[in-house]
């Protein structure tokens, strides 16, 4: 056993302490906290300890109210006080720009409640899965899902549930409030197969389909957009429209360039302040409900990478329009291609809003931003998941 002072909560939710100069992590402690641990794994650079007693424990630890945590490999922040989780998670996020030698503006906190926020999950075998583990935990109620997981969760037997992993969605903003896909099982050849709608608006997106059994649509700040299920969508609807309405309520022009669009969230918004958007997202599937929620509005969408599109189509399109007013980037948790960031940082568009869902590649993209002339405007954390160490961002960043 060995007696520690915690010092900082670092990326992934540990706390930092050290033994003899070696940095120790504690996972579900708090910083300033005096405890007695026991080594559960030891590395060359670092150990990891688990806490076997708690000898002066922090004003901020409060009593979690998941009967799971600890076990459930969800919530890592629980244990807690939702007001300082969001200053350390800010503290994270400063660090992260910090260590790139960036100089940041006060970081201003988007949030909403912090419990009953979540809309999407995955099931495994019908149950969550352990933390570090595949044992699967069966649960009737998550005090973070929103109450049309937990209507589910409630009613449903475990043997009544879906085997294998599945995706479910359910919010009061959605429609169907509560949507499961249920995994593929082995083709009964003698049985109705359900009707896909082929998408066939462009030539390029022939042969994507829509499972009308597994889409969902959601109304935010007045518009629908749909999705399926099965593929990424926010899960914090609460924080997403604030995201959206900060992100884009000052931006117009003519054209804009909306990089790894997904199904088209922000574009739809940004549609109503430019004259045209133009997507670009390497998910085939998702670009067709892109095409479906931008019907009507003046768009091109390209289910490329972002690598390809720079190298294929930006030079004809910069022919024609000259220079997009404002680029709109929410890229995946590797960060930009390189392709991307240098298209950027060559062409020099005026304004750059960028979401990222890891701060040490968001941190590593605005460097290079910087460097090329951009100024780093405004910070904000999207707090899209309290009770977990789970870090978004939204940068301003201006010529």
């Amino acid at each position: 056993m060995e007696t520690i002072i915690t010092e900082k909560l670092v990326f992934g939710g540990d706390c930092l302490a050290k033994i003899e100069g070696k940095n120790v992590f504690v996972p579900f402690a708090v910083p300033g906290e005096k405890l007695e641990v026991e080594i559960v794994e030891s590395k060359k650079d670092y150990d990891v300890a688990k806490i076997v007693n708690i000898i002066e424990s922090s004003p901020k630890r409060i009593e979690p109210v998941c009967p799971y945590y600890t076990k459930c490999g969800g919530c890592n922040l629980m244990h807690i006080d939702y007001d300082y989780q969001k200053e350390l998670r800010k503290q994270i996020l400063s660090d992260s720009f910090k260590r790139n030698k960036i100089d940041i503006p006060e970081i201003d906190v988007v949030c909403a409640e912090s419990l009953n926020y979540r809309a999407r999950f995955q099931l495994h075998d019908g149950c969550l899965e352990a933390k570090k583990s595949n044992e699967k935990i069966f649960i009737k109620n998550c005090p973070v899902a929103e109450s049309s997981i937990n209507s589910y969760l409630s009613t449903t037997a475990c043997d009544q549930r879906p085997k294998g992993r599945c995706h479910v969605f359910g919010s009061s903003k959605a429609t169907p409030d509560f949507t499961i896909a249920i995994p593929p099982v082995k083709q009964d050849y003698n049985a109705p197969r359900n009707k896909k709608i082929k998408h066939t608006i462009k030539h390029r997106y022939e042969g994507i389909t829509i499972d009308p059994s597994t889409c969902v649509t959601v109304n935010l700040l007045g518009k629908n957009i749909m999705f399926d299920v099965q593929g990424f969508f926010q899960s914090n609807l609460q924080v997403l429209e604030k995201a959206i309405t900060i992100a884009t309520e000052d931006l117009h022009g003519t054209n804009v360039l909306d990089m790894y669009s997904g199904c088209g969230t922000f574009s739809v918004f940004l549609a109503d302040k430019f004259e045209k958007v133009t997507l670009v997202e390497h998910n085939k599937a998702a670009v067709v409900f892109a095409e479906q929620n931008l019907s009507g509005k003046p768009h091109e969408s390209y289910g490329i990478s972002g690598a390809r599109w720079v190298k294929e189509n930006a030079p004809l399109i910069l022919s024609k329009i000259g220079n997009f007013a404002a680029v709109f980037i929410d890229p995946p948790r590797s960060g930009m291609e390189k392709e991307v960031c240098d298209f950027l940082c060559q062409t020099k568009p005026p304004v750059i809003r960028v979401v990222s869902c890891d701060p040490v590649t968001n941190a590593r993209d605005i460097r290079c931003l910087i460097e090329a002339g951009y100024k780093l405007k405004k910070l904000y954390l999207l707090d899209f998941y309290p009770q977990t160490s789970h870090i978004e961002s939204l940068c301003f960043l201006e010529l």
